[in-house]
């Protein structure tokens, strides 16, 4: 098993007023992975960054980094992590180049020209290196903080929504940079609205709502034990009922008599191997059909359907 490179346990963060953001998150973030943490709005996400990344206080609990504790190294453990917020928070006034650099130099390193010229190019904003932020587009200022969290070379690096707001030419670029960031060792901690990157990119998923973690797991492992197939078969003739051959599957017949419905598998294929069953029981039982329809789960459908239906949280934190 991979070193494991953050472990955060029993982490709360309660706000005054009484507002609960965070609630006994346990997490471990393995050395060289892309692990997304997926959940709605307010679910906690950019809180947990938060706290890790020394902007929020937490509560209660512990953060471990590189096998620092940060609660009394704080400083040594923060310099070898890196932070792309969600919100476009820079000085805008200031030129490229010279923003990327003062970025290194709060970690405490020394100017590195070729590094920041290398970091910039990779980004393509080596062109725009004497350009003012605020004159960029919003896809170029998002480039820009990727670069400002890269000035220092970290080996933890925090992605808070980083294509929010990019088209998705720019957006494919970026993606592109993290997964050469990866190839070079830097562990990827990322939140994300456009479900299919993660399910693109990442090696494992977590899940949370209401400041808890629903689930954490590898994200084949993930899809595979989720993961359903649902199949409309469109008869030629209206059926009032289903011949047993056909009823023993997961399928209902729609009102009407035209429609069955599949709905089963466990996203291994054995979904599809039972809808193409279930077609020739219906050839052997001389009933015709005129059309299939067959949709495979997808991560965000998992993800939906997790933060939707399940009432169980934590039950599955083990599995990090």
């Amino acid at each position: 098993m991979s070193e494991t490179i953050l472990e955060i346990e029993g982490l709360s963060k309660t706000y005054p007023g009484g507002l609960k953001a965070l609630d006994n998150v346990d997490l471990s973030i393995r050395k060289g992975e892309i692990f997304a943490l997926l959940g709605p709005n307010g679910a906690g996400k950019t809180t947990l960054i938060g706290a890790v990344c020394g902007l929020v206080r937490p509560s209660a609990g512990r953060i471990a980094a590189f096998g620092i504790d940060m609660a009394g190294d704080w400083r040594s453990a923060r310099s070898r992590i890196g932070l792309v917020p969600q919100e476009l928070a820079t000085d805008m006034f200031e030129p490229v180049y010279r923003a990327v650099s003062y970025s290194r130099g709060l970690f405490g390193l020394a100017p590195d020209k070729d590094r920041i010229e290398e970091v910039l190019r990779s980004l393509n904003l080596w062109e725009k290196r004497d350009d003012r932020i605020m004159a960029l587009s919003g896809g170029m200022k998002r480039r820009v903080l990727i670069a400002k969290a890269m000035a220092h070379d970290p080996d933890l690096l925090f992605l808070d929504e980083p294509t929010a707001g990019v088209d998705v030419e720019l957006r494919k670029s970026m993606w592109q940079q993290i997964d050469a960031m990866r190839a070079r060792g830097v562990t990827i901690i990322l939140t994300t609205h456009y479900i299919e990157e993660a399910e693109e990119m990442a090696d494992r998923v977590g899940v949370i709502r209401d400041g808890r973690i629903l689930m954490v797991d590898d994200k084949a492992a993930l899809m595979a034990r989720l993961g359903r197939t649902e199949a409309l078969i469109d008869l030629a003739q209206p059926l009032s009922a289903l011949p047993d051959n056909v009823a023993r599957f997961p399928v209902t017949l729609d009102e009407g008599g035209m429609t069955i419905l599949y709905r089963g598998g466990d996203g291994t294929g054995k979904g599809k191997a039972e809808v193409a069953d279930i077609t020739k029981a219906l050839t052997a039982a001389g009933i015709d059909y005129v059309g299939i329809d067959i949709h495979e789960s997808s991560l965000e459908d998992i993800f939906v359907d997790l933060v939707e239906h399940r009432d169980d949280a934590g039950s599955s934190e083990a599995a990090a």
